[in-house]
């Protein structure tokens, strides 16, 4: 008796069981521990889609430029045409390239996000707080040229709203606050991650106003030294790429001689 009378308090103690297990294991993804691991793990999956993506184009305008090849061997293709698929097929392969370059930082990203998830002791180190630290930095800092008088005659480009840089400035700026989570809590991925690109978009555009400020006041042109880093960089981009490929031909040199075939003791091979 009972055994029936009492039958429902085994699935009901599981239930609740389940329950509360799903209800902490959301509570601790809404606690914002974790956003910017999650949101870092969501822009890997979108690059790597995109590489998928370019891989296809690439064969797609590989295929088109054979075939026009082809085609321009039976005097049915001009050389134009033949000139203008190798462009494309050219295109296809630097975005391909860009693509696979995006996935290597996006997996940078994930474990830079993996190793500072903070303790649950630590709300201020909450990715939702270093965000909003992040963006009340650059306003202050750019406060400072709006309400120093000194500042202000020094570099009046930072108050002219019609400069492209600065205009680009205060888009990103009403773009971050918009963005802004209004709360602390209960923040999704997305919106997690729409407010970090925002303030890395307003961290950039500020640099860039400020450069190009001091540079006006100091009677220089501030894409004096543009060229030279364009430079650099391709030069730095070209060498990470030369030592990327000789450590693969050593890795690959290493592995063929330790799994060489070795001569038996008996002499026979």
């Amino acid at each position: 008796m009972l055994a029936a009378d009492w039958w429902w308090v085994a699935p009901t103690a599981v239930g609740a069981g389940a329950v509360a297990t799903v209800g902490v294991r959301r509570g601790f993804k809404k606690s914002g521990r974790r956003l910017a691991l999650d949101a870092a793990r969501d822009d890997l999956r979108h690059a790597q889609l995109e590489v998928g993506e370019r891989r296809r184009a690439v064969k797609v305008a590989r295929a088109e430029y054979a075939r026009l090849v082809a085609e321009r061997t039976a005097s049915r293709a001009s050389t134009s045409d033949v000139a203008s698929a190798r462009r494309t097929l050219k295109q296809a392969e630097q975005e391909a390239k860009a693509a696979r370059a995006d996935v290597r930082a996006r997996r940078v990203r994930v474990s830079v996000a993996q190793a500072e998830i903070p303790p649950a002791s630590m709300p201020e180190r909450y990715p939702i707080a270093r965000l909003h630290r992040a963006h009340s930095a650059v306003t202050a800092r750019w406060m400072e040229y709006e309400t120093d008088p000194a500042k202000l005659i020094a570099y009046p480009l930072m108050s002219d709203g019609k400069d492209p840089a600065m205009a680009a400035f205060l888009s990103a700026a009403r773009h971050a606050r918009d963005v802004r989570p209004a709360s602390v809590s209960g923040i999704t991925t997305e919106e997690y991650a729409a407010y970090r690109d925002a303030v890395a978009d307003l961290e950039r555009t500020f640099e860039v106003a400020e450069h190009t400020a001091k540079a006006r006041a100091a009677g220089r042109d501030p894409d004096s030294g543009a060229a030279w880093q364009d430079n650099a960089q391709e030069m730095f981009t070209r060498t990470a790429e030369a030592l990327e490929r000789a450590a693969d031909a050593a890795a690959s040199a290493f592995t063929s001689w330790t799994t060489r075939k070795r001569p038996r003791d008996d002499g026979r091979p």
